[in-house]
């Protein structure tokens, strides 16, 4: 996966607030379009590799990442 600008902060800020609740809906224009640039493949696997599962709602107006307890308990 290639480098995209914005990507670290908005990982840092899910992962924050991951640590408190059991979900984030990522709503900002900002933050879709540095998500949308990913393809779903890229997409799923960031959110693999950092313990999350994510999910695309239909229209396109937020994408949701949950608290993976699968992935976790392989890592």
């Amino acid at each position: 996966m290639e480098k995209i600008d914005g990507l670290t902060g908005l990982t840092n800020k899910i992962a924050a607030r991951l640590a408190t609740k059991p979900e984030i809906f990522v709503i900002h224009p900002a933050e879709l379009r540095i998500l949308r640039s990913m393809s779903d493949q890229d997409l799923r696997a960031f959110a693999a590799e950092n313990g999350w599962r994510v999910v695309r709602r239909l229209g396109g107006r937020q994408i949701e990442f949950y608290n993976d307890a699968g992935t976790r308990a392989s890592m």
